[in-house]
């Protein structure tokens, strides 16, 4: 079949990554140095990082320190004393005074990196304080949400929308009002290519198929139906008749976004991705993100976070299960569909899968990964 020049569809059924990109640890710990250690990776939001408190995080196998100072300044740093490398961190979040101070011996840092004591130590003229600073990390926020980069230059930032994307919601101002944690059986990679298709939406997905009617065509979008030719008419509501956010029953749980454009209105979900680290969804009346941790080459740390005014929050008689339920089910039903997807791709006699036309953004998925690790190894 052949579909139209303007069409997403790919017009060929090209292979996939090979099985062992999904189990190999010499390929995970490519894809670590190349990828993980080298693009930008959320951390967390700025308003759960509270002002004199640092926090132990891990990027890439790294152990690293979020520090956010008395004045709200966020710094990060390898979790290592210049000294002799003991961790200066071993607590998940801990108090956070004028100096960042080694448990061992003592050596001090101020909150910016630079060493400002070697305590009890007596050095001899050929060594220099300016020398001994801690190891910095690159630290970004964007719209509240903190991301670091291992790389020696940091890079851009590049939601694959635009950083303009989230402007008409006020983001940073948004608090947590909930957070799910759960670790997949399953490739990093296994999740985004869930993501990134919608052929399993029937028969994975029956109240994400109710909630967006065209869903149940294993499509995302009118533009990807096989006759589909420009100026073909849409659906002007995404969601189904009567509702206007993710929730249980798609009712607003709180007051609604008053700068948001009526596309954005209409859409009813506005996705945003960030390779490889996380995407937002953001709704009239909150805001959710998804965030993926490789922790081997076949476990991946999966989190989940809804974000809302605090004024939602505040509502008399408030129910955050009203909100949360829908989209923990629909997430839990695709991590136990990524968790088949790795059991099956363990086989003897499988060493490559083919995408189908719809997998476009599977197709262009794997085109990147294979380009970052391509990049590394020039």
């Amino acid at each position: 079949m052949t579909f139209h020049t303007q069409s997403p569809l790919l017009n060929n059924c090209p292979d996939s990554l090979p099985a062992s990109a999904y189990f190999d640890a010499d390929w995970f710990e490519r894809e670590r140095r190349a990828i993980w250690a080298r693009d930008w990776v959320y951390v967390g939001r700025l308003n759960d990082l509270k002002p004199a408190t640092m926090r132990k995080v891990c990027v890439a196998g790294e152990n690293l320190i979020l520090c956010r100072d008395q004045s709200g300044k966020v710094t990060a740093f390898h979790n290592t004393c210049r000294h002799r490398g003991a961790e200066l961190c071993s607590a998940a979040e801990k108090p956070l005074g004028k100096l960042i101070t080694c448990p061992y011996h003592a050596w001090a840092y101020a909150t910016d990196g630079r060493l400002v004591s070697v305590a009890h130590a007596t050095p001899t003229a050929d060594f220099r304080k300016e020398d001994h600073g801690l190891y910095a990390v690159h630290v970004k926020e964007w719209n509240g949400f903190l991301f670091l980069s291992l790389a020696e230059e940091a890079p851009e930032l590049r939601p694959d929308v635009g950083l303009s994307a989230l402007d008409n919601w006020p983001m940073a101002d948004l608090v947590t009002g909930h957070r799910l944690e759960k670790n997949l059986a399953c490739n990093w990679k296994i999740f985004w290519e869930n993501y990134n298709e919608c052929l399993h939406c029937p028969s994975v997905h029956p109240s994400l198929c109710d909630m967006v009617p065209i869903y149940k065509q294993g499509i995302m979008s009118a533009s990807e139906a096989p006759d589909w030719t420009p100026g073909a008419p849409s659906a002007d509501q995404v969601l189904k008749q009567g509702a206007s956010s993710w929730t249980v029953s798609g009712k607003p749980c709180g007051p609604e976004f008053p700068n948001l454009t009526a596309q954005q209105r209409a859409n009813g979900f506005n996705f945003v991705t960030l390779y490889p680290t996380m995407f937002i969804v953001a709704h009239v009346d909150y805001a959710r993100a998804v965030s993926l941790t490789p922790v081997s080459p076949e476990e991946t740390k999966l989190t989940i976070e809804w974000f809302f005014p605090k004024e939602t929050l505040a509502q008399p008689g408030f129910e955050l299960a009203s909100v949360t339920d829908f989209a923990t089910t629909v997430v839990l039903e695709d991590g136990e569909a990524c968790e088949i997807n790795q059991r099956g791709l363990k086989s003897s006699r499988h060493s490559k899968g083919r995408l189908m036309p719809q997998e476009f953004d599977i197709h262009n998925f794997h085109k990147w990964v294979l380009g970052r690790l391509a990049e590394a190894e020039v």
